[in-house]
């Protein structure tokens, strides 16, 4: 077939919709599909690559620099913009239409409702092509960075749910990376959808994850200690991943845990300032270390650093670095919001805690470090987890799903 993928994020990127939308790419590929990703530029000016057998038409895109790229580390002192912004392609209409015309997808599979996957559908729509839509957010993730007051906030929320359950009747085939999102955002309405929708995990490639301890060369690398055990956050270093209340419930925890307890926080994000700046004035800089962002192949070493994972995330549609932990062979602690609770079964692989509960997360660290045999059981569950995600399973998924929409638009 061929497909054409459209999201307003792509690798070099790193978030969940990035990552998701490159292996989605390449998987296509390797299983014989012409795949064409439509995404913004990162110089600004239109241009096509083939980059891991994908042709990539990267977009005419403008830079918003309030908020930084996801390539380059965000620096340290942040005054009113960043040097290297966020890319967004604004009005990409006549891009797309020739993009379309050209390639003669027979599906498009949209990722996000940007200026990109909103032009994609309408032309889409003219030229007779199926669309399948993912909607990888929720309205949380969107608002919870702005500090909006409360009934504000769920205002917005709401208006943003109806947006994307609006988005999505506009497709042949919707889909959400968990049936608790479905819940949220469309089957608590009680109402019917006039669009099939399925549950499709995001997945990850289990080819590249290994249980069990790594050789000492990612240690001498990062300079990390082979002594002692090893708290891990994978992921962005945002306000609305809640780092901090993480680092706040290692502060509480190391009063019991042995002293050579370290916590590595993986990543890079606006709020890291902020995080070094706590460490500090908790006096944890002896055992928090910040390893900035790591790729492939070095990243997929350091999750078989961990003892447990740890996020305070709360507004996860599924999130891809639990389900990455969980096949490495990590416990689990996470917050029971969200559809966290899909990957981190609380009592099988691992500890679900109240959203902003510091207490909690501290005691679900001490309970696990604390107890070999439990690390021991929960890192069995969590590999056996992470197989019903294996990203093979989700490129079946997909494959079926944009054969009965072309089959259907016959």
């Amino acid at each position: 077939m061929r497909i054409v993928i459209a999201t307003a994020v792509y690798y070099p990127q790193i978030n969940g919709v990035a990552v998701f939308s490159h292996n989605l790419a390449k998987g296509l590929v390797a299983r014989g599909h012409e795949v064409m990703v439509l995404c913004p530029s990162q110089t600004g000016k239109n241009y096509t690559s083939k980059e891991d057998g994908v042709l990539v038409t990267r977009l005419k895109s403008i830079d918003v620099k309030v908020y930084p790229d996801q390539i380059h580390a965000v620096p340290k002192k942040k005054r009113f913009w960043y040097k290297k912004g966020f890319r967004v392609s604004v009005f990409p209409g006549r891009e797309v239409r020739k993009a379309l015309k050209d390639f003669r997808p027979d599906v498009v599979h949209i990722q996000v409702s940007d200026p990109i996957g909103l032009a994609v559908v309408a032309v889409a729509r003219k030229m007779g092509i199926p669309v399948v839509v993912t909607e990888h957010n929720q309205p949380e993730v969107l608002t919870e960075p702005l500090k909006l007051p409360g009934i504000l906030r769920r205002s917005i929320n709401a208006g943003l749910s109806a947006y994307f359950r609006k988005r999505g009747k506009k497709s042949d085939f919707m889909t959400m990376p968990s049936e608790r999102a479905i819940d949220n955002l469309i089957l608590s309405r009680g109402k019917e959808f006039p669009v099939p929708v399925a549950a499709v995990s995001n997945g990850v490639d289990l080819s590249h994850f290994k249980s069990g301890r790594v050789d000492g060369e990612i240690y001498d690398k990062y300079e990390i200690s082979r002594e002692g055990l090893k708290v891990l956050y994978i992921g962005r270093v945002d306000p609305e991943k809640k780092v901090g209340l993480a680092i706040e419930a290692f502060k509480k925890a190391r009063k019991v845990l042995p002293k050579n307890t370290e916590f590595l926080i993986v990543g890079d994000g606006v709020d890291r300032t902020r995080l070094e700046k706590l460490v500090s004035d908790l006096g944890l800089l002896n055992c928090v270390r910040f390893l900035g962002r790591v790729l492939p192949p070095d990243l997929y070493e350091l999750y078989r650093i961990g003892d447990v994972f740890i996020t305070a995330s709360e507004i996860e549609t599924q999130g891809i670095v639990l389900i990455e932990a969980a096949a490495t062979g990590l416990p689990l602690i996470a917050v029971n919001k969200g559809a966290v609770s899909e990957i981190c079964i609380d009592g099988k692989n691992g500890i679900l805690c109240e959203p902003g509960n510091i207490a909690e997360l501290s005691d679900a660290l001490v309970k696990i470090l604390t107890d070999t045999k439990l690390r021991e059981k929960f890192a069995k569950a969590s590999l056996q987890v992470a197989s019903q995600h294996d990203f093979e399973k989700t490129l079946d998924r997909f494959i079926n799903i944009y054969k009965k929409v072309s089959k259907n638009m016959v």
